[in-house]
């Protein structure tokens, strides 16, 4: 991989010139958003930190101690936003389970490392604060999308009890990660990155969880079949870095791209959506399973 070009590393890394119609499901995604906030009993914005873009969105649901899914955004730490992704809430919240989607700085206004640590507190917002809005904080999940995978499991290695001793040992109960970036170092040779991320080495070896020891809480790591051979590679790596243990399920999502994946993750019939559906323990499961 080291002696491919700086232009391999773009095609291989850069979805949205990858994926034609990228713009316009994009704002196929902003649309429906935006109808979901109108039209869900939610609240917006509500602060876990004293920075701006320390704002969450909650999607309540009418099931009393619902489980909670936790949803982060990708766009490779410098782009799209929460309100993006509120489209994904719809049919979760509809099945009986809590839905929160934190944003959080982007680069290069902040550096890579600033932003698992806002996440962190994001989480702990969670732990802190479910049970107000009827979710039960002993059953959170998390969800991530391209670089929300990478944070997912990132976050699925936090030592919550040196963060705050009123935070449980083991506050994350699952996590799927969708179209992961597990090893950074990849990132450093596409040069439509490195303008804003700005990798060095000791940066890659700190935020690259295939670098973490393996955490407790399962990872079901999913990719589209679609998708470039170093997504599916990434896919794979996470398995092989943290055993079948702790990654029982990795898989390529047939059809689908590095962003209509997110398609069938809302789709109540898909194997993806199942996946997470198993996470939360919703009552009944799908044959797909």
């Amino acid at each position: 991989m080291s002696r491919q070009s700086p232009a391999w590393f773009d095609q291989q890394y850069n979805n949205r010139a990858r994926v034609a119609d990228s713009a316009d499901i994009l704002d196929r995604w902003g649309r429906a958003s935006k109808l979901v906030r109108e039209q869900s009993p939610c609240l917006l914005d509500l602060a876990y930190g004293e920075a701006q873009t320390e704002r969450l969105d909650v999607f309540t649901t009418h099931v009393p101690n619902a489980p909670v899914m936790v949803f982060l955004h990708g766009g490779y730490w410098r782009a799209l936003d929460k309100s993006d992704c509120s489209f994904l809430a719809s049919s979760f919240v509809d099945e009986g389970a809590m839905v929160v989607i934190p944003n959080y700085s982007l680069c290069p206004t902040v550096g890579m490392e600033r932003i698992p640590l806002q996440l962190v507190q994001a989480l702990a917002w969670v732990w802190r604060h479910a049970a107000e809005h009827g979710g039960d904080p002993m059953r959170v999940i998390l969800v991530g999308h391209s670089a929300g995978g990478h944070l997912a499991c990132m976050l699925n290695c936090c030592d919550w009890k040196a963060v705050a001793p009123d935070l449980p040992h083991h506050l994350i109960k699952g996590v799927l990660a969708i179209s992961g970036i597990y090893d950074l170092s990849p990132l450093r040779q596409a040069p439509f990155l490195q303008v804003d991320l700005k990798l060095d080495a000791d940066t890659v070896r700190r935020l690259s969880p295939a670098q973490f020891p393996a955490p407790e809480a399962p990872v079901y790591a999913i990719v589209g079949a679609q998708e470039s051979d170093e997504f599916k590679r990434q896919n794979r790596l996470i398995r092989q870095a943290w055993g079948r243990r702790v990654v029982p399920i990795c898989e390529e999502i047939p059809g689908c791209n590095h962003f209509d994946i997110l398609h069938e993750l809302a789709d109540p019939q898909s194997r993806s959506h199942q996946l997470a559906r198993r996470l939360l323990e919703l009552r009944w499961y799908s044959a797909l399973l």
